[in-house]
This record gives structure tokens, sequence and C-alpha cells, in this order.
């Protein structure tokens, strides 16, 4: 007998993503864009947006270019009622609000009429953020008691344009125009006919909430001129009135110490960027290159044997949180745990290292205050190495400097492989998309991430000649140095933290930079 499999109709999630700053997409709408089957998206939904859904989602994309692909629209709406009959759960993300300029209500008639389930979960509409970005409030008690929000799609002028311009040109309030790039001679036109003055203060905002955000502000009078003359391109939102003449005091987005420099972060592939976060909030735009992956050892006999007699070393030094992980993941292995350290003293390379020891219970008996070779040598060496065992866990293609250094000071020192680190897989194809782009400075939080990026460029160093060179302390830009680099910046407290304040330092030095 043969058993039908009956098939549970999926929900459709209308998702507002937000206006491009992938911070800004609501809790409940990343929520559902992480657990979703399919994600359906739209041309303006930022890339740092959708990387957020799951790793197997089926992603589509639908994008809509203005002026072309009229009827797109109906497609839109049968794949969102196919698959949802598939019984998957779609994620149909949009920019902005669903239901502001978005085409949501229709989206979601659409399911209401083919019997589909759907939610909808409201976004930030760049009505909003993108003046908010600017340094410009909508309404404010002293210049503007409301605000309208109106497409920039109609014609103004025409019979068939239902925006009330002259009643608009009449309130005093601000406007808000979405889309207005191709009609904006007309908008400015027909405002100025209807009464608004010559002088009203207007603002353009292209890109608005995201790294190259930029704003050209004028008059009805010259905002035109101005903004050809910047060469602005669409997405914009335009903003009118009075409201655009407090962006001089309040602006605050555009005006960081790193706005609108593009720096590529090199780093490992399974490691959150906590550089890329700290660069994005002083106003950078980070691309991540991941150069190195972290693999497990094809063979643990070596490290098996260094770690049944823990107890024995004097010392054990970690340079990396990747060594700490490695060696307690494999310490779990061997049905160990912090025991079997004993009388071990445990000395910790960095804050991110001291913290990862510290998550695994062990507070180290040393820090030193910079991370380079010669402060952790002399630091060790005053507490009397001669004699002392000191095991070394490390990756599979560290430096011989440190270990040089301890022995050098009398110490017995046992290297161990804890884990191996490769290229990770199209990295190639990353650093090409992102060289194609005009890059302004290239970090570097390790040797490694030296030696891997040299050899996805398979040598040829040269397509970094125009790019400025940042490395997180002297080990680091040592390594550079040796494969051809030119370092112009180089922290002196070799920590992230210390590298962005290096960065810093470096392009408010540098005005032409």
């Amino acid at each position: 007998m043969t058993v039908s499999k009956t098939i549970t109709t999926g929900r459709v999630y209308l998702v507002g993503a937000g206006p491009g700053d992938p911070g800004l997409i609501t809790v409940s709408g990343l929520k559902y864009l992480q657990s979703g089957d399919v994600v359906v998206y739209d041309r303006l939904v930022d890339h740092r947006i959708l990387a957020q859904a799951r790793s197997d989602a089926e992603l589509i994309d639908v994008g809509k270019t203005p002026g072309v692909n009229v009827d797109s629209q109906y497609k839109i709406n049968a794949t969102l009622i196919s698959k949802a009959r598939e019984g998957k759960n779609v994620v149909r993300l949009k920019g902005g609000d669903p239901f502001l300029f978005g085409r949501g209500g229709e989206e979601a008639l659409a399911l209401a009429n083919a019997s589909i389930h759907f939610e909808i979960i409201p976004g930030v509409t760049s009505a909003i953020a993108a003046p908010a970005y600017a340094g410009i409030p909508l309404t404010h008690r002293g210049y503007a008691s409301s605000v309208t929000v109106v497409t920039g799609t109609q014609e103004p002028g025409n019979s068939d344009n239902t925006i009330p311009w002259k009643q608009l040109s009449q309130i005093k309030g601000t406007i808000a125009v979405l889309m207005g790039w191709n009609k904006l001679t007309s908008i400015v036109s027909n405002l100025r006919d209807n009464g608004l003055e010559a002088d009203t203060p207007v603002a353009i905002i292209e890109c608005g909430t995201q790294p190259h955000q930029r704003t050209v502000v004028g008059t009805l009078t010259d905002i035109v001129q101005r903004s050809k003359e910047a060469r602005i391109n669409p997405p914009i939102v335009t903003v009118i009135g009075n409201v655009v003449s407090l962006r001089g005091e309040i602006r605050w987005f555009d005006n960081r110490p790193l706005f609108g420099k593009r720096v590529m972060v090199t780093r490992s592939l399974s490691q959150v960027s906590v550089l890329s976060e700290l660069l994005s909030t002083e106003g950078a735009q980070p691309l991540e290159v991941p150069t190195i992956e972290i693999r497990p050892l094809d063979n643990y006999n070596h490290l098996d044997n260094a770690l049944s007699t823990l107890s024995n070393y004097s010392w054990v030094l970690f340079v990396s949180t990747n060594a700490v992980d490695a060696v307690f993941d494999r310490m779990a292995k061997l049905s160990q745990d912090t025991r079997a350290f004993g009388p071990v003293k445990v000395a910790a390379i960095g804050d991110a290292t001291t913290e990862a020891l510290i998550r695994r219970g062990i507070f180290p008996d040393y820090v030193p205050k910079t991370s380079v070779s010669e402060s952790i040598v002399e630091g060790l060496g005053t507490a009397g190495l001669e004699g002392s065992t000191v095991l070394l866990p490390r990756a599979d293609i560290g430096g011989e400097s440190l270990s040089n250094g301890l022995t050098a000071c009398g110490a017995i020192v046992r290297e161990v492989t804890a884990y191996r680190t490769v290229i990770p897989k199209d990295a190639h194809v990353r650093v090409a998309e992102i060289l194609d782009q005009d890059i302004d400075i290239v970090t570097f939080t390790s040797s490694s991430t030296v030696g891997n990026l040299a050899n996805i460029l398979n040598g040829n160093i040269e397509q970094l000649s125009k790019v400025k060179v940042a490395c997180i302390g002297p080990i680091t830009a040592a390594s550079a140095n040796k494969v051809g680099l030119t370092v112009d910046i180089i922290a002196r407290n070799s920590t992230i933290q210390g590298l962005v304040t290096a960065i810093k330092e470096y392009c408010s030095k540098e005005k032409t930079f």
C-alpha cells in the first residue's frame, strides 16, 4: 500500500531589513532570518545582513532595477506562494520597511488570497534613518512640527500625480522624498512654483546609514546643481525643510575618525572579527578576508604526550586564543581538566588570550605589558628561567624568535604543534573581489595572516603597493617587511584596540590620506 505524504504549507515572513546598516534590522527580523528555509531578498539588502541567514538556506535574489522588470512583482508573489506550498518557511527580506513604498501590502494581499499564512515584521525606514545618520531630525519644536514622506517616482504637475505638492508647499513642515533622484529637478521646481521659499534648506543623502554615505546640502535654488557636481547617485533620500540647517551641529556619523576608509581585515575564518567591529565604530568600512582556517592535527601523538606530562613543566606559554582552544579541546578528549596543570605556572600573550584562559578556569601567572617577544622574554627571564622547562603549544607555522629568546635565558623549551593553519577555500576569489575596489588600509594581526595573504597573491604583493599597511606589533611588521611590504602603521600596544588606535592616529596626522 502506498502511503501519501502530506506537505504542510509553510509561512511567509515579510521582514523589513532596514536601510542598510546591518545593526538596524530588528531583533524579531533577525530571528526569522536566521531560521528561514528560503530567503527572498531585494537589490538593496546589505550582504552583511544576508550573511546572517542559515548556511543551508536557499537565497533568491529578486532585486528590481529601476525602469526594468516592470512585471517582476507578479513573479515575486508567485515565488513566495510556491515556496510556502512546498512546506518552506520563507523570509521575504525587504529594504527599509515592508509597508512604506516597499510593495509589502501587495505581497501580503497576494499571500492572503492564496491562503498562505504570513506575518509582518516592520523595519526601520530610510526616510527616518538616513536623515538621522546625516544629523538631521525630521521634526524639532523650533523648526518643524510635521513630516510628510512621499515617493519621488511620480512626476510633479502631471494630472495622474496623487501627491498634493501644492498643499505640501504651504504646510511649512518637513518633506522626506524617497526614490526621487530622476525627478529631483521637477520636484524642486514644483515646490518653488507652489510657493515654497527658494532659500528653503535641502539635503540629499546618498546610501544612507552605509559606510560610504554622502550628504550634499543646499537650497531649493541650488541643490540640483550641487548634487550633480558631487556626482550623487541613487539610492537617495531628499529632506526638504528648515530642519536641514541643524546638520552642522548634530552631524555625527560621517565625521568619525575613520569615516569613509575602506579597510581590508585579514583574519581567521572561524573567529568573529572584533577588529571589524571596532573599525566600524570609528566609521571605517571593514572588508573581511579570511586568510587562515584553523584545522585539527592529523596526528596528536606529540601533543598528547606533552599534555600527559603537563604537571612536569615549569611554565606553559599560550601565545594565542587558538592555542588555548586547541589545548583545552584536546585535554577534554583525554579526560583532563585544569587539575592537570598542577603546580605549573601559566603565561599568556595578549588580552584575548588571557580572557580565553580565564573562561577555561585558568588565571595566568604572567601577562606581559606588550605582546612582543622581547617583552615576554624579559619578563619571564626576570622570574628566573635557568633550567626551567617551558611548554609552548602553537600553530604548525610558528616563528622561532620567541623560542630562541627563552632558550637564551636558560630555559628548556619544548614547542609542540597544537593546530594547523591553512588558507580557506575561495580565499583567492574574495581577495580578488576586494582588490578590485579602492582599498585604503590592510591590517595584519599575526605573521600567519601576512604569510597566507602573500601566498593567496602568489607573492605578487605589488597589488598592495598603494595601500597603507597596519600591523599589530613589531613581529607582525617584520613578517610584512620580509614579504616585501612597506609597513606604515605599527601599534604601540599590540592588541586589537591598540591597532585601531594606531590607525586613527595615523589618519589624523595624514590629512591628505
